[in-house]
């Protein structure tokens, strides 16, 4: 496989983490388009990441409160 791809793949990962977040998953996919007439390969990253966000509106206890009015969420 390309270092290169690789290297972009890790500089991905590395500006997630410095924003917060935790990369819990990467999957790359090197391939050549059926669409191009050269053998240029071409990659596909998925990355999946998670982080918490502070919620000011959660009442103390981290409980929901009965005065929550948002349409979406199922009680």
């Amino acid at each position: 496989m390309d270092d290169e791809i690789l290297d972009e793949q890790r500089e991905l990962v590395r500006v997630l983490e410095a924003h917060g977040w935790d990369v819990t998953e990467s999957e790359l996919s090197v391939y050549e388009s059926p669409w191009e007439d050269d053998d240029t390969p071409e990659a596909t990253i998925t990355l999946t990441a998670r982080r918490q966000f502070p919620d000011s509106d959660v009442p103390e206890g981290g409980g929901e409160g009965d005065d929550d009015d948002n349409p979406y969420r199922l009680k």
